[in-house]
């Protein structure tokens, strides 16, 4: 269990304590129904040091940003290289796939491309986010993205009358197009239904369809979006 990060939480509706790994986060997470079992929660960590070890090492491998390298954005292919000047998003022309350019190497370089994933990420759920809270009869939020742990996105209803708001991590340029979209209609069905009750998830499927498929890819491969750039 050297090296790898465990943190410790209480669930007060757990009833023992337990562990499981976080993904996303790529860490341990021990469970203990009450702080006063926190150190039970710990201890136990230590004992399952090979469990953890098996569990960790199944984690898809970091996934570093370099010139030459040839991304899925939204499902499209896109080329990395080098450049001069501020990095650029060129769209795919003459039978080449779209291309990132971008001067510097190493962290500077991982740097300006996922700035411009970001960039990419940020226009692409924002149409689709005026389109969905179009159809469902809500006033459009304002839209964000941010490099998110826990969540492909959320939704801040607006208070009195104010602009609601919705956040997505930029890392679902990295998934199929189809899946973002996803992620953007169930965003867009809080803006009516604060819940996942029957209500909300007939908003998703009225503007979507059946989203099982699409859940499942986020569950199977969030992981290694998580490692990109890492």
């Amino acid at each position: 269990m050297a090296g790898t990060a465990v943190t410790l939480r209480v669930n007060r509706r757990a009833r023992r304590v337990s562990l499981r790994l976080d993904r996303t986060r790529r860490e341990i997470v021990a469970t203990a129904p009450s702080s006063r079992r926190l150190p039970e929660a710990a201890a136990f960590a230590r004992e399952r040091a090979a469990w953890i070890a098996e569990r960790i090492a199944e984690l898809p491998d970091a996934t570093p940003i370099h010139p030459g390298m040839v991304l899925k954005v939204f499902g499209e292919p896109v080329r990395l290289e080098g450049g001069t000047g501020r990095a650029k998003w060129l769209s795919a022309a003459d039978g080449e796939p779209a291309r990132i350019t971008a001067m510097g190497d190493g962290e500077g370089y991982a740097r300006a491309v996922i700035l411009m994933l970001k960039k990419r990420a940020a226009a692409v759920l924002g149409d689709r986010t005026d389109v969905y809270a179009a159809m469902l009869g809500a006033a459009p939020p304002k839209v964000t993205v941010a490099d998110a742990k826990g969540r492909w996105g959320s939704c801040r209803p607006g208070l009195r009358g104010g602009q609601a708001s919705i956040r997505y991590s930029w890392r679902l340029a990295l998934a199929p197009f189809e899946v973002a979209d996803y992620v953007a209609a169930h965003e867009c069905a809080h803006l009516l239904e604060l819940n996942h009750g029957p209500r909300f998830w007939a908003h998703v499927a009225a503007l979507i369809g059946d989203p099982k498929a699409h859940r499942a890819w986020l569950r199977a491969e969030g992981a290694r979006l998580h490692a990109f750039g890492r």
